[in-house]
């Protein structure tokens, strides 16, 4: 039985250092229970991770990706940036009469409170006539 040397794998992987990460990252993975995807032939699984990288049954750049999201500690999500939308008055539906200043602009705030509460208000739409000829 032929051993995997690191020769073998140098031509998928071009950086030795990042060869040894991702092989003992695929090592760890299938000691916590990843499928294999060649045959073990009674190797241990560093030999077996480095095997998978020579034959090219797993992808370096997946073994990569999730090297980088085991590291991860904090997930930045990107949500959008509450912003202050200016309320509708009586006034601002009248046609302007030329003094539009930025200072006459309002904003409605409500607490989070209070907007529970008004949802909790809410009376969900009554049935159509269509489903009442369903019946």
């Amino acid at each position: 039985m032929a051993r995997v040397t690191v020769e073998d794998c140098i031509d998928k992987v071009d950086n030795r250092f990042e060869l040894v990460l991702l092989a003992s990252h695929r090592a760890r993975l299938i000691s916590s229970g990843s499928p294999l995807t060649i045959d073990r032939d009674r190797d241990k699984n560093p030999v077996v991770a480095l095997r998978e990288i020579a034959d090219e049954t797993i992808a370096p750049d997946d073994l990569k990706e999730q090297l980088i999201h085991s590291m991860q500690k904090y997930v930045e999500v990107d949500e959008p940036e509450a912003e202050a939308v200016p309320m509708l008055s009586n006034t601002a539906a009248a046609p302007s009469t030329g003094g539009d200043n930025d200072a006459d602009v309002q904003f409605d705030r409500m607490s989070e409170d209070d907007l529970l509460r008004g949802l909790e208000g809410l009376v969900p739409p009554s049935s159509s006539a269509d489903d009442d000829d369903r019946e």
